[in-house]
């Protein structure tokens, strides 16, 4: 089992920048990749960057080149830092830990609101 606990979402201009948080405890040892999805109102969750233990990475198109995603492995935690932010971006920031096993296992985080007023 794994928890997780996100923080950082809040309100900003376009153009500004916010960083996410999400701490994990539990099996954190068993995680296999660790990531972050956004759904908007109306919208299907999507894939906003993911990250494995072994350091790859992967962003959707969307947000290439104006976020990041790294780890901190003494911390448990994992971040997403977010630039030039776009009110497209407006969305609930879900975190996401997936463990591979028998099948794919995802726990997720309880969600945190990113509001980008243009």
């Amino acid at each position: 089992q794994v928890t997780l606990v996100e923080s950082g979402g809040g309100l900003v201009q376009a153009g500004g920048s916010l960083r996410l948080s999400c701490a994990s405890s539990g099996s954190i040892f068993s995680i296999d990749a660790m990531g972050w999805y956004r759904q908007a109102p109306g919208k299907q969750r999507e894939l906003v960057a993911m990250i494995t233990t072994g350091g790859t990475t992967n962003y959707a198109d969307s947000v290439k080149d104006r976020f990041t995603i790294s780890k901190d492995n003494a911390k448990n935690t994992w971040y997403l830092q977010m630039i030039r932010l776009k009110p497209e971006d407006t969305a609930f920031y879900y975190c996401n830990a997936v463990i591979y096993g028998a099948r794919r296992w995802d726990y997720w985080g309880q969600g945190t609101q990113v509001t980008v007023s243009s």
